[in-house]
């Protein structure tokens, strides 16, 4: 099932710290992709499901320069073919010796209407892409052109990015600490329960601020503190609708 506009816009307001301790309640422990870097940190947050592309180590048979000229190249074909929306995300195999793609490719996407790029590689252009108004992450600049050390098998299958099992259609969401990998199933569940999780992060807070100790407090334990943290939910869920 597609993901609501209303769970998308929760989404795109809640922390990935957050939704990591949401998903670990529910058993999920590696949906946070480590090492990536936004190239924009202004332009950085994003949320849509995932459009995998895979790549494997290249063979000089196979990846010669001519590769290109095939329409049916899975890079570009990815690139044409992700839908608005979507986000491109590639398994690079943490390989950023050579790039994933570059700045043409990541702005036909962009202007196609497509949500983000991911990879566990790096980008070529990095200067360009960095000065685009679009969510684009990686490991580090790669100026070398992908089949110097990448093949494009295939799209649309499970891949891993960054250490993490990500799902055609998974929904992706990122913000200025990293990106959060959410099983497609789950996600308007843990968009309904993000909510409330924020709303008690933002009372812990709150108390902390005004010289609050954590013991009863964070986990909330102390029955005089669930009383008064119930009222406060009561007078500002307003804010969080």
């Amino acid at each position: 099932m597609p993901l609501s506009e209303k769970s998308r816009e929760i989404l795109m307001r809640v922390s990935t710290a957050t939704l990591t301790t949401i998903m670990f309640k529910r058993g999920f422990r590696n949906v946070f992709l480590q090492g990536l870097k936004p190239l924009n940190p202004q332009a950085c947050r994003f949320v849509g499901p995932a459009f995998t592309l895979r790549y494997i180590p290249a063979r000089e048979d196979l990846d010669p320069m001519s590769a290109f000229e095939d329409p049916r190249h899975p890079q570009r074909v990815a690139i044409e073919e992700c839908p608005a929306g979507h986000v491109l995300v590639m398994d690079s195999r943490g390989d950023a010796s050579a790039a994933s793609s570059g700045n043409l490719l990541v702005t036909r996407l962009w202007k196609r209407g497509g949500a983000a790029v991911v990879t566990d590689g790096g980008f070529r252009d990095s200067p360009e892409i960095a000065d685009m108004a679009f969510p684009a992450w990686h490991t580090r600049p790669s100026a070398p052109t992908n089949l110097i050390r990448h093949h494009a098998v295939d799209l649309q299958l499970p891949i891993a990015c960054a250490g993490v099992s990500v799902y055609p259609g998974d929904i992706m969401v990122a913000d200025e600490e990293g990106i959060v990998c959410i099983p497609q199933h789950l996600a308007e569940e843990v968009a309904q329960e993000s909510i409330g999780q924020t709303m008690y992060e933002d009372w812990v807070n709150e108390k902390i601020l005004a010289g609050s100790a954590l013991p009863g407090l964070y986990p909330l334990l102390n029955p005089a503190l669930q009383a008064e943290y119930a009222d406060w939910q009561s007078r500002e869920r307003h804010r969080y609708a």
